[in-house]
């Protein structure tokens, strides 16, 4: 019998020329995060290697630090899996880290809580330098109303307003631990934090935010909207390019670094400020 290994990966990735994190057995015509992880893992380690990620993404979001474990029978010095993994990435994908973990760790059903932020420019010009990196609105933006209507959502909450038609989850029930909006000129930030995401949840959200903050949507009409439970009630779902999985909280004895900040506030450093 062959004694296997388990090892955790932290890497970023920049979304815009993949078509989501999965592989897409239905069409191997694209290329997604997870072909071109595995294809230079299986380099590395001289056998196929499979992962699971702790959370997909869509074609064209963002990843600060998405987390992946896989078992392997190689033995490789850690800098293999970062350096040595890094040099046959592409350079939208980087590696940030690798570590042992037990066979007990599961980089999905491990997971307490997950964390995205969606970067949104509000300006009458739509952006051309971070066109691939924030979500865009021409409207003027009222704080204060989205970050009102965004407190209406924390909490164990059935999320079927906010969730995509094509979601295949057993339940819409989710707990939002925190959803906040915090400005930064005119970048926006939507941050949200919760055991686990609806297809296309946090995009819904923030399109109806936008509604909210540009006053097509009142606070009161924002939460009959959400009340009813009811998709065909809610705003569009809004662009992918501005939204980034921040990563995942696992219990502290695995010794996973938690999710990453993507904010100049609280004193973070903002890689999008002009």
């Amino acid at each position: 019998m062959v004694h296997t290994h388990r090892i955790a990966l932290g890497f970023e990735y920049e979304g815009t020329e993949f078509s989501g994190f999965q592989t897409q057995a239905t069409n191997a015509q694209v290329s997604t995060v997870q072909d071109q992880l595995q294809t230079c893992l299986s380099q590395i380690a001289s056998h196929a290697v499979e992962t699971v990620c702790s959370g997909r993404t869509d074609s064209g979001v963002h990843a600060l630090q998405q987390v992946v474990h896989f078992d392997t029978s190689a033995i490789r010095p850690m800098q293999a899996w970062t350096r040595g993994l890094n040099g046959l990435l592409p350079k939208s994908i980087a590696v940030r880290w690798a570590r042992t973990v037990p066979d007990s760790f599961h980089a999905r059903h491990s997971a307490l809580e997950r964390r995205y932020t969606y970067v949104l420019c509000s300006e009458a010009v739509r952006p051309s330098l971070r066109r691939h990196q924030v979500g865009w609105t021409h409207h003027g933006l009222e704080l204060c109303a989205m970050q009102q209507a965004a407190a209406l959502l924390v909490g164990t909450h059935d999320f079927s307003s906010f969730r995509a038609s094509q979601c295949q989850a057993a339940s819409p029930v989710r707990r939002v631990s925190e959803l906040r909006v915090e400005q930064s000129g005119a970048l926006f930030f939507i941050t949200a934090q919760a055991n686990g995401f609806l297809h296309h949840m946090v995009r819904n959200i923030v399109g109806a935010l936008v509604y909210v903050g540009s006053g097509r949507l009142s606070v009161a009409q924002f939460q009959a909207v959400f009340a009813a439970k009811d998709r065909r009630l809610g705003a569009p779902t809004f662009a992918p390019e501005g939204l980034y999985f921040c990563g995942t909280h696992y219990p502290d004895y695995f010794n996973i670094p938690k999710p990453v900040a993507l904010e100049m506030l609280g004193g973070h450093t903002n890689p999008l400020k002009a």
